[in-house]
C-alpha cells in the first residue's frame, strides 16, 4: 500500500513538473516574440512570396498544434485507463495470493495434526499391542523351560518384536518431534541434534538458539524444527561435512526469526534440473507462513539454508 502511495505522489509531482515547464517555455517564447516583433518580421518575411502561401503557416501549425494535444490527451486517459486495469488486476493478484498462501498454512496445519494424530495412535495403539505380544513371547519362554524348540521361536519372536518397536519408535519420532509437546521446541532440537551427534559422531553439530522459540505458535515451530530435521538429514545423506553450524536468531527488524543452516560439505550444484523433495518441502512450508528461503552451494564450498520466518501476526 505504501508503494503504490509513494508511486502516485512520484507521478503526480512529475505531472506538475511538466506542467511548470510547459507554462515556463511558453511565458519565454511570449516574452520573446513581443520583444523582437517576430510576427511583424515572418510577415514580411513571407510577403514576397505569398505565391508560396507562406503566411497561411501559422494557421497550419495551429490545427497540427490541435491535433497533438489531441493524440495526446487520447495517450494519456489511454494510459490511465491501462494504468487503472493494471491496479485491479494487482489488487486480485495480491488477494489470490494471500488466499493461496492461507490455503498453503491450512494445509500445513492439516498436515501436522494428522501426523500428531497419528503418531499417537501408532503409540497408544500399535505400541500397546506390540508390547502385549514380547510379553506373551516372554511367557512362552519361561513356560517351554523342556522344550528348546518352543524356546528358541519365543526368542526369535522377542527379537523381531524389539525390531519392530524400533521400526515404530522411528516412525513415531518423524511424525512427531519428542518432546515438543510436553518441554518445548528447544528441547526438542537439541533432543534431535543429540541424535544426530550420535549416529554421526565424526560430524560436529554446533546449534545455538538465540530466538525465544518457546514463544513462537505450534505452526512456526514446526516449520523450525521441520527446516533443522531435514537440514540435518541431508548433511548425512549427501554432504560429507565434518561441521555443521545451525544459528536461530530474532532478525533485525525484530519482525521474525533468522535461521541459518551451513555445513561444509562438498555442496551441491543447484543449477541441475533435481530437486529434492526435502528441499521443496522447506520451500512450501516457509512460504506458507509468509516466509522467505534462500539456498547456496558450490562444488566443496559446503551448503547454506538461510531461512526468515516472520512472527504471527497480532
Amino acid at each position: 500500500m505504501s508503494t503504490g502511495t509513494s508511486e502516485e505522489r512520484s507521478r503526480r509531482n512529475s505531472a506538475r513538473r511538466d506542467v511548470a515547464i510547459v507554462v515556463g517555455v511558453s511565458l519565454i517564447a511570449a516574452f520573446v516574440c513581443m520583444k523582437f516583433d517576430i510576427s511583424e518580421a515572418v510577415a514580411n518575411w513571407t510577403r514576397p512570396r505569398e505565391s508560396l502561401q507562406l503566411d497561411e503557416l501559422p494557421g497550419i501549425l495551429l490545427v497540427v498544434a490541435i491535433c497533438l494535444i489531441w493524440f495526446s490527451s487520447r495517450r494519456y486517459f489511454e494510459a490511465n485507463r491501462q494504468l487503472s486495469l493494471r491496479r485491479k488486476a494487482e489488487v486480485k493478484l495480491a488477494e489470490s495470493l494471500a488466499e493461496n498462501q492461507k490455503l498453503a498454512l491450512k494445509y500445513v496445519d492439516m498436515q501436522e495434526h494428522e501426523r500428531k494424530t497419528l503418531a499417537h495412535d501408532l503409540h497408544d495403539e500399535l505400541g500397546q499391542y506390540v508390547n502385549a505380544i514380547k510379553l506373551d513371547a516372554v511367557a512362552m519362554r519361561e513356560a517351554a523351560a523342556e522344550q528348546p524348540a518352543i524356546r528358541a521361536a519365543a526368542r526369535a519372536m522377542i527379537v523381531n518384536v524389539d525390531r519392530v518397536y524400533d521400526v515404530l519408535r522411528g516412525l513415531i519420532r518423524q511424525l512427531r518431534p519428542v518432546g515438543l509437546d510436553d518441554l518445548g521446541l528447544v528441547a526438542a532440537l537439541e533432543h534431535c541434534a543429540n541424535e544426530w551427534r550420535s549416529r554421526l559422531p565424526a560430524i560436529q553439530i554446533d546449534m545455538q538458539c538465540g530466538a525465544d522459540l518457546e514463544a513462537l505458535d505450534e505452526a512456526r515451530a514446526m516449520v523450525v524444527f521441520r527446516l533443522v530435521q531435514e537440514a540435518l538429514t541431508n548433511v548425512a545423506r549427501h554432504a560429507s561435512a565434518t561441521q555443521v553450524r545451525i544459528r536461530i536468531a530474532p532478525s533485525a527488524s525484530a519482525s521474525g526469526i533468522d535461521i541459518v543452516i551451513a555445513d561444509n560439505g562438498r555442496g551441491a550444484d543447484l543449477s541441475l534440473p533435481r530437486p529434492g523433495l526435502g528441499l521443496v518441502g522447506m520451500r512450501e512450508r516457509v512460504a506458507a507462513l509468509g516466509g522467505s528461503i534462500t539456498l547456496a552451494a558450490g562444488g566443496g564450498a559446503g551448503f547454506n539454508i538461510t531461512a526468515f520466518l516472520p512472527l504471527a501476526e497480532l
